[in-house]
């Protein structure tokens, strides 16, 4: 299966693992609206939502670029309005939309627990939400969300408590469309990588150029999240996926690749989070 002519909704999008997945979709020629709030520059990060879509179309791709927050039940309808009427319909919504605050418990702001439950948890339920009236008229609907699978072990439950919370609701909202609406044929299903990805939320918060060193580029991510959006909707649903374990089964064998130093061994890359 190709993603030609098929409709990508997107949360964020603007750098990172959400454009990396845009532009390997784009390359097919797929249409991609990105629903992100990166309107202009950042001082400290690359990339907006319309360089975004400068580098999709150069792709090959469509690309909407619509300025709005997922936080805001306005800008989602908004997002699948204009979504529907430039391309015809959603086949597919990515919920890449993500705040991460790894602080204990004791030292994690109220507003920024708020914030990521808001944008993780709630932007994904109601994104995903939003679209499915839509989507019940694709030929091969897919909801994805880029979280990790629900490790209820101590050592993750209690490392960073607020954000395990954002990152497996985020995770359960997909799980729970995905048994809702098994009979309308939408898949959902996470994907979540074995190693930290090179981002700048690795080089900012998980250890600098030393994790960046020894983690995988985005490209890892897109391919993965590319098999299963062409996977037959009704064949995979309601699993929490990851990268590396999507790839092996659809023959991939060599992963060097993907790495961010090339010839770094991969019994020498960070694992990432939430992951035993």
């Amino acid at each position: 299966m190709s993603l030609a002519g098929k409709t990508i909704l997107m949360s964020g999008g603007s750098r990172g693992i959400g454009l990396a997945i845009a532009l390997r979709a784009a390359a097919d020629g797929a249409n991609i609206a990105m629903l992100a709030k990166t309107d202009t520059p950042h001082p400290k990060l690359e990339g907006t939502v319309h360089t975004a879509a400068e580098a999709i179309r150069a792709a090959g791709g469509k690309a909407l670029p619509i300025v709005g927050d997922v936080r805001s039940d306005d800008d989602i309808t908004e997002a699948v309005l204009k979504t529907q009427g430039e391309f015809g319909g959603i086949d597919i919504v990515i919920n890449n939309a993500s705040v991460i605050d790894l602080s204990r418990s004791a030292d994690l702001a109220a507003k920024k627990y708020d914030l990521m439950q808001d944008v993780n948890v709630r932007g994904t339920f109601m994104l995903s939400r939003a679209a499915v009236p839509v989507m019940k008229d694709a030929p091969n609907p897919h909801i994805l969300s880029l979280s990790p699978p629900l490790n209820i072990s101590a050592k993750w439950l209690g490392a960073h408590t607020g954000y395990t919370l954002a990152k497996y609701g985020m995770t359960m909202a997909p799980l729970g469309l995905a048994a809702e609406f098994a009979d309308a044929g939408i898949a959902a299903n996470t994907l979540w990588p074995r190693t930290t990805i090179a981002t700048a939320a690795v080089q900012n918060l998980l250890g600098g150029d030393r994790v960046m060193a020894a983690s995988r580029t985005a490209d890892i991510y897109a391919d993965a999240a590319y098999v299963v959006l062409t996977t037959p909707s009704r064949e995979r649903t309601g699993q929490t996926l990851i990268v590396e374990d999507v790839l092996s089964e659809a023959g991939v064998t060599d992963f060097s690749k993907y790495a961010a130093v090339p010839g770094t061994p991969d019994d020498r890359l960070f694992p990432d989070i939430f992951l035993d």
